[in-house]
Parts: structure tokens; C-alpha cells; sequence
């Protein structure tokens, strides 16, 4: 008689996910490529447990997977990813039937059918040209990358990295002729071999089509009816998927043919917030709570007059949403009329080359001299700042306690947990929610509340892994990114990862938050700093405000009665920060630059310059807070002592610190931290976020 057969232990993992989910020109192919891919890894899930396995890490969110199959009883249906693409299945209870096979077959299944779903949605047979469903079938079949490893050792837990290591890939077929406005190197729909070569034009026939949706989906429609739509976007098969599945997801029904494992989408919202609209939102706010019904209704006749488009109708912002709750807007009320249009309409840099957006010249004229006119008449600026905030969170060497067996119970309840909250921080602060699995956290928010978003996600990351045992010593990391609407969205989240691996965890010691600034010229200011030197007060209060935060109120209340900044914080003297830090607080400046040319001829001035004393911490506050006394009319207001009090705290954001870990025990630091060169950027950032980027080339 034959042994039984012992358990085995199944490792997954699908791709590519940066080709995927990070090539976006709108916050809606970002959201689409996160949802997407989670789903997949759901699907792939549903199957390991139709198999008899039992998936024990990550734990999949609770009744993510009868959604998923249909078998839901009344919940709030997903609305983000909530699934990491990666997960191992142990104590699979068919060890001698199970089939690896066939959790691969069935994402490519569960694939092929939702994209021929939404092909026969869209009645694209009526629309293609003679290529085109080639083109489709092509790129669909093709895309996937799909590895895994099965073991019957339960402490192999890095077998799939080994894995990955040798396996071998399969070659990409080439792709001809005219590319994909999304994603990079796949062609697009129509077949065409060059611009204008299609035999007949896909996409101006989609465009203008009824199809529900397709003019916002695919480019913005024009204002006159059946003329050629303004920056019409011609896509390959993939992207075109991730555009337009939201619009027959709920219709969306399947038995995947290998496995015989049922799907079955559900209802999801199109309203996805634009980088614009996200930047306006709180003065879009204050707008429409200004106004009277009357004067916001001709406001709104004028906008429309230059865009009919309510891109924004099913946007969900909190606060937006909150104002037209408790002032019972209904439906045809103009404000809410107002806050569907597309968020462009209200920025000058639009509103100054209205052609370059497809608007027309005069009609654009008169709403920006009306929309002036209302603000200046209700005291509010004349335009939104047209900056926008993306934040990345990831735990800290997570993976050093998930190969310890014991411990992974404890840390799927405590991700479980942790992702469970994190869509109610992000909604509370304004933000609409990308992505939330596992121990990632993706999320576009106003520039006025993702630093405070941040820090509330931290401390219930923390509390998530004190709620369990045994307890696991686990901190998170954050990279924001504020970035000009102007800015391509592609590159904002490509340089994300980075900032957060390179300069939040590995620069700053982890346990860290870093921030980049990106205008219409390129990254303006970097900054960095461990959480407990970068919050204000109570490291680990939910509502916690970083010191930049704070400095910045401050700044932009100019020091009137009430805030507990006695002195004025002006625009000059920032400038003066960073003329002295760049002169007397980087010893790299005072170097020779160049020492291959003659050096007997600059002999002496470089002795003279080497010979400028490179200030310390004490005596550049102390010279620091002279500046400070001096400018404005502080010399009235605050004693020499008082104005040190007043600069220390910015110059303590102005030297980045490291955290210092002890010697194998990697979340643990020690009573002390490295210290690094000072630099300007901690007080270009508080006058960045006081000015809200208006303070330059905001525009």
C-alpha cells in the first residue's frame, strides 16, 4: 500500500505590473490596471480553493472572492484591487490532484472573456476594420506573464524567487505599425501601418457612436455635435479594455472552460476624478458654498457654452460631497451641475490657450472674465492651484517576518485589518483610493490633505500589528508626490518607487516619508525625514500634522492674531533660507569643481575659498534667526530669543536625518541618527505648501 500523499504548497505570482497598471495618461487607466490586476489574482484564488487548497497568506479580504463568483450576500460590492498579485496557497488538501495548470489557464480564461465581453459591449464587429480583431486577439492571447512553484517543504519560502531567477520568457511578438497612446510598444486598434493609412476611421466612428460613455472614455467630445472629438486617444487592445470594462463589468458573466469555475462582475462606478479636478476640489468648494444659486447659474451657462462635458458627474469627493449633502442640491441644482464639468475649465493656463485644450477662444474669454469676477467679488482666488498630490505607502521588510511561519497567521489578520480601514482614511481626507492590498497603499489626493492622509494611514498600519500576537515590530513608509497638473501622469508614477525605495526606506532608514515636487520645469525640491522627526506632535496620533504642515499654516496665516506665530514668515526671507544654506551649510560647494585646470593660476583663489567658514547647526540658527528678526516688521513684534524659537523648528526640517538600526535587528533604531548636510529643501516645501505652488510658475 502507497503512502499517503503529504501536503504541498503552491507559489504564485502574475505580471508584468508596472506595464500594466503604471503606463496611464489619466487616473482612470491607473485605477483600471490596479483593479484589473487584483481581480485577476482573486480569479486565480477562486480556483486554489475550488481545488481544495486553502489560501493562508495573504488572506484575502473578506468576501472579496464570493463577489468574485457571484456568491455575495448584500455587501458593499469592491471598488479598489484589494489583493497583491503575489500569494502563496498552503495546506492544499488535493496534493496528488491539484493542477497548477489550471490557476494559470484560468487567468487567461477569466481574461479572454471579459475582453470578448466588452468587444461584444461595444458592438466593435460593426466598427473594426479588416485588422482589427486580429490586432485584439493578438495582443490579448500574448500579455500575461504567469510563474509558479509547488513544494512539499513548508519552509521553501523563497522557491518562486529562485524560480523567476531561471525561468525563461517567451518572445514578445513584434508589433507593427501605428503605437497605443497609453501604453507603450502595442499597437493600436484600427491596423493603420502610419497615420491616416486606415482603410477606414475606427475611431472617429466609435467616437461619434452611441455608445454609452465613448466620448468620455476615448477623447473629450467636441461642443458641436458629431464634429470631431478634441484629443481623441487611439488605443491598443489592452488599454482599451481598462478604458471601457467599468461600463459592462455588472453585465459581466462566465464558466471559465477548463475549470468550470463561474465569474461574475458587478456594478462599478465610472467616476474617477481627473488630475485637474482633484486639484481644484477645495477651491471648488469654496466656490460653489459662495455663490447664489442665480450667480452660479450663469456661471455654469457660460462653462457650458465652452465644454458640455460632465466628465465628473459620478466623482465621489467627500467634502464635495458633504456640501451638496447638507445643502440638499438636488440633480438640476446648478452648483451640482457645476461640480460635474471638467476641471480644466477652471485654470488659466487653460483658460490662456484655450485652442491647445479644443475650446473655443471667445467663448473661453467670456467664462474666465465672468469666473473673475465672481471671485473677486466673493474674495477668493481667481483660479485653482493647479497642483495635485499621488501617494505610495509600503510596510518595512515585511518580508523578513513573513518567511518566519509562525508569524503569518498574525500578519495576514493584521493586512487584513489594516486594508479594511484604509479606504475610510483615504475618503475622509478627500482622496480617491487606487489601490489597497496587502501592505501597499496607492491613492491621488488634493495637495491640502495627503500629508495628513499619510500620517493616519501610518498610525493605523501600526495599531493594525499591536492588535495581534504575537506582536510584529512592522512600520510603514510613504512617498508623495505633488505634481503639476501640466505634468505627464506617466512620469509622476514612474519616479513614485523610487522616492519611495531610494529615498524614504534605504535613504532615510525606513519608518520614513519623503516628498517630491514637480512643476511644469521638472522636480523642483526633494525631502525626506523618519516619521518621528517629520510629525509635529504625537508621533502616533491619527490626526497628527507634520512640522511642514505646521510651519506652512503658520506661514500662510503671516503671522495674524490668533495662530501662535507672533512674527511673520515672508516670501523674501525663504529666499534667504536657501541663499544661506546654499553658501554656508554644504562644504562640497567650497571644494575646487575642477582640478585639471591650471591650478597654479587659481592657486590663490582657491585658498580664499577654501578659507570661508562652513557654519554649524547652532550658528546658522543663530544667523538664520537674525534674518528672521529683520525682515518684515518682526523687530516690532518678537525679542532675538523668540525669533530662534520660531526658526528652529524649520531648520530642524532642513537637515535630513537617517534612522540608525541596530545590527540585525532592522526595525528596531537606536537612540541615535545620522545626520546629514543641511539643505533648503524642508523650508522650500513649507513655502511650497503655504502658497499651495502659486508662489511661482504655478500657473
Amino acid at each position: 500500500m502507497e503512502p499517503p500523499v503529504s501536503d504541498q504548497y503552491f507559489h504564485f505570482t502574475i505580471g508584468p505590473v508596472q506595464g500594466f497598471v503604471a503606463q496611464a495618461r489619466r487616473t482612470r487607466d491607473f485605477w483600471a490596471g490596479s483593479f484589473l490586476l487584483s481581480w485577476l489574482a482573486g480569479v486565480a484564488m477562486a480556483e486554489v480553493n475550488r481545488q481544495g487548497g486553502k489560501i493562508q497568506f495573504p488572506v484575502p479580504p473578506k468576501n472579496y472572492l464570493d463577489w468574485i463568483q457571484g456568491q455575495h450576500k448584500g455587501e458593499k460590492p469592491p471598488r479598489q484591487g484589494a489583493i497583491p498579485n503575489r500569494f502563496k496557497s498552503t495546506c492544499a488538501k488535493v496534493p496528488a490532484e491539484f493542477d497548477p495548470e489550471l490557476v494559470v489557464s484560468a487567468i487567461q480564461d477569466a481574461w479572454i472573456a471579459l475582453a470578448d465581453h466588452v468587444w461584444k459591449g461595444d458592438k466593435l464587429d460593426g466598427f473594426a476594420a479588416s485588422g482589427t480583431r486580429a490586432i485584439w486577439d493578438r495582443q490579448h492571447a500574448n500579455f500575461w506573464e504567469v510563474s509558479w512553484a509547488i513544494t512539499d517543504k513548508k519552509e521553501e519560502t523563497s522557491l518562486l524567487d529562485q524560480r523567476k531567477n531561471w525561468r525563461n520568457h517567451g518572445f514578445t511578438q513584434h508589433e507593427p505599425g501605428v503605437k497605443c497612446m497609453v501604453m507603450d510598444g502595442w499597437q493600436e486598434l484600427s491596423g493603420q501601418a502610419r497615420p491616416g493609412d486606415a482603410e477606414k476611421n475606427f475611431w472617429q466612428e466609435l467616437i461619434t457612436s452611441d455608445l454609452p460613455g465613448i466620448q468620455a472614455d476615448l477623447g473629450q467630445a467636441s461642443s458641436k455635435q458629431k464634429e470631431r472629438p478634441k484629443q481623441l486617444e487611439q488605443l491598443c487592445a489592452l488599454a482599451y479594455v481598462k478604458r471601457r470594462f467599468t461600463r459592462h463589468f455588472a453585465s459581466f458573466e462566465t464558466t471559465l472552460p477548463n475549470s468550470e469555475l463561474k465569474l461574475k462582475g458587478w456594478k462599478l462606478s465610472h467616476g474617477m476624478p481627473s488630475v485637474s479636478y482633484m486639484a481644484a476640489v477645495h477651491w471648488l468648494k469654496e466656490l460653489v458654498k459662495s455663490g447664489s444659486d442665480s450667480e452660479v447659474e450663469n456661471l455654469l451657462g457660460l462653462a457650458r457654452d465652452v465644454s458640455r462635458d460632465r466628465v465628473e458627474w459620478d466623482t465621489e469627493i467627500q467634502c464635495l460631497r458633504q456640501a451638496a449633502d447638507e445643502r440638499q442640491w438636488h440633480a438640476n441644482n446648478p452648483k451640482r451641475q457645476l461640480l460635474a464639468l471638467d476641471g480644466q475649465l477652471f485654470f488659466r493656463h487653460v483658460q490662456e490657450q484655450p485652442q491647445a485644450y479644443g475650446y473655443d477662444v471667445e467663448k473661453t474669454k467670456r467664462f474666465a472674465k465672468e469666473l473673475g469676477k465672481f471671485c473677486n467679488g466673493h474674495e477668493l482666488p481667481s483660479a485653482p492651484s493647479p497642483y495635485y498630490a499621488i501617494l505610495l505607502m509600503d510596510g518595512d521588510s515585511l518580508g523578513v517576518h513573513m518567511s518566519d511561519l509562525d508569524k503569518q497567521t498574525a500578519i495576514s489578520a493584521a493586512l487584513n485589518a489594516f486594508t479594511g480601514g484604509v479606504p475610510d482614511i483615504v475618503e475622509k481626507h478627500n482622496g480617491c483610493l487606487i489601490y489597497a492590498g496587502g501592505d501597499d497603499v496607492l491613492a491621488i489626493l488634493p495637495l491640502e490633505n495627503a500629508l495628513g492622509c499619510a500620517a493616519a494611514v501610518r498610525v493605523h498600519y501600526l495599531k493594525s500589528f499591536e492588535a495581534q500576537e504575537p506582536k510584529i515590530p512592522s512600520t510603514i513608509s510613504a512617498a508623495v508626490a505633488f505634481a503639476h497638473v501640466k505634468t505627464p501622469l506617466g512620469m509622476v508614477l514612474a519616479d513614485l518607487h523610487p522616492l519611495l525605495d531610494d529615498v524614504a526606506k534605504d535613504g532615510s532608514g525606513r519608518d520614513s516619508v519623503a516628498v517630491r515636487v514637480w512643476k511644469t520645469s521638472g522636480q523642483v525640491l526633494q525631502w525626506a525625514q523618519p516619521w518621528k522627526i517629520a510629525l509635529h506632535d504625537g508621533e502616533r496620533r491619527a490626526d497628527g500634522e507634520l512640522e511642514v504642515e505646521t510651519l506652512a499654516r503658520l506661514f500662510a496665516k503671516d503671522g495674524s492674531t490668533g495662530s501662535d506665530l507672533d512674527g511673520r514668515f515672508s516670501n523674501k526671507f525663504f529666499f534667504k533660507i536657501e541663499e544661506r544654506l546654499a553658501v554656508l551649510a554644504d562644504p562640497r560647494l567650497l571644494k575646487d569643481k575642477d582640478k585639471d585646470k591650471d591650478k597654479d593660476k587659481d592657486k590663490d583663489k582657491d585658498k580664499d575659498r577654501r578659507a570661508v567658514p562652513v557654519l554649524n547647526y547652532e550658528q546658522l540658527l543663530d544667523l538664520l534667526a537674525v534674518d528672521f528678526w529683520h525682515s518684515d516688521t518682526n523687530r516690532q513684534r518678537v525679542s532675538l530669543a523668540r525669533a530662534r524659537e520660531h526658526i528652529e523648528p524649520l531648520l530642524t526640517q532642513c537637515q535630513p536625518r537617517e534612522r540608525v538600526m541596530k545590527e540585525g535587528k532592522e526595525l528596531l533604531p537606536v537612540a541615535r541618527w545620522k545626520h546629514h548636510e543641511l539643505a533648503a529643501d524642508g523650508a522650500l516645501l513649507v513655502r511650497f505648501l503655504a502658497t499651495k505652488g502659486m508662489e511661482g510658475d504655478g500657473q
